[in-house]
């Protein structure tokens, strides 16, 4: 697990408007992973913390209405608007939302443990 490939300057414009999303509501311990190397299903994982329901849906709401002023809908969201866990699915990146409880249970930092990472700070 590295970060010497992934950077925010080397980020897809689409990825790095995602991330930028996230940041402007408030989405705190945001991670991007780089799954290219360990997984068939998408290129990168887009994780964050939440502090409340209504944040989950904030974040998830300014992701989708960033990228939409871009040409870019998601192909799939689930678990909006029962909130715990916001997936929003790109299909070449995933955005994942969680309350703090979720994202401790699912710990997808560990289950993705090989995938090269950005922490994002704030």
């Amino acid at each position: 697990m590295s970060t010497d490939k992934l950077s925010l300057k080397t980020l897809d414009p689409l990825l790095r408007e995602a991330v930028d999303a996230v940041l402007a509501k408030k989405g705190a311990e945001v991670l991007v992973l780089d799954l290219r190397d360990v997984a068939s299903f998408t290129d990168f994982f887009i994780l964050c913390t939440g502090q409340s329901n209504r944040q989950l849906r904030s974040i998830a709401d300014g992701v989708e209405e960033s990228l939409r002023l871009l040409g870019r809908k998601p192909t799939h969201v689930e678990g909006y608007p029962n909130g715990g866990w916001i997936l929003v699915d790109y299909v070449d990146f995933i955005v994942h939302i969680f309350n703090p409880l979720s994202r401790s249970y699912y710990e997808l930092e560990r289950l993705w443990g090989d995938a090269d990472r950005l922490a994002i700070a704030i």
